[in-house]
């Protein structure tokens, strides 16, 4: 399965081109955005406290995925994780099912998906 985007190499342009379909990056961010929000512990697939506010602000992308030259993912997923679990554990498994829900869903494998714990969310 070929895919190339459509700009500058490395960088996710306006859109990707998988066997003559056109995927829009948003889709890619949605599929990543479900499938670490479905992973036990994490709280939300977005930044809580400050680097929630810049997140707002439009400064810092929650999930970002971008097709390297040698044709494979490179993804990074900003989260919360709820309060109890242990962050590493919670990253690994988070690591696994970005890596296998892109797999399954677009033929390409991540090369990468580097996970940031922003936040921590406490029971109510």
């Amino acid at each position: 399965m070929a895919a190339r985007s459509k700009g500058q190499a490395g960088h996710m342009a306006t859109e990707m081109r998988f066997e003559g379909l056109d995927v829009a990056p948003g889709v890619l961010e949605t599929i990543v955005t479900l499938a670490a929000a479905e992973v036990e512990g994490v709280a939300c697939v977005e930044g809580s406290g400050l680097a929630g506010l810049m997140q707002k602000a439009g400064r810092t992308k929650t999930v970002e995925v971008s097709l390297a030259d040698d044709e494979m993912f490179a993804v990074t997923v900003h989260l919360s994780a709820a309060y109890g679990r242990p962050l590493r554990g919670i990253a690994a498994d988070v690591q696994q099912a970005v890596a296998d829900a892109l797999l399954s869903q677009t033929g390409h494998a991540a090369a990468s998906v580097d996970v940031f714990i922003d936040g921590i969310v406490f029971p109510e």
